[in-house]
């Protein structure tokens, strides 16, 4: 199985704790999954997650103006957001160890 294709259900939460971080924008939040070891991380995948987080309350966002070139949108974790990242985590964790469990069964 690739790595992209478990990533499906764990990206969400991951892109969710990194705007719980602080407030970021689009590409520079693609940066931090990169530095983080996501290095397959594209706006292709990254942006309609950030859709979603939004549409759902998970996420608000706000443009402002960037020295830099064209306006950025910016992302703030929503109180709704961090419930949802809360749920996430322990979820995560209880999959982790089930699926460590099975390994551990084997030695």
């Amino acid at each position: 199985m690739r790595e992209s294709q478990m990533l499906k259900g764990i990206l969400d939460g991951c892109v969710l704790r990194i705007i719980a971080n602080g407030e970021v924008y689009g590409y520079e939040l693609i940066q931090k999954l990169k530095v983080s070891g996501f290095e397959t991380a594209v706006g292709g995948t990254i942006y309609p997650i950030l859709q979603k987080l939004e549409k759902n309350g998970d996420v608000s966002s706000v443009t402002k103006k960037s020295a830099e070139g064209p306006d950025r949108k910016y992302f703030q974790v929503t109180a709704k957001g961090l419930e949802t990242l809360a749920i996430f985590w322990g979820d995560f964790e209880r999959l982790t160890t089930k699926v460590t469990s099975l390994w551990e069964e084997d030695k």
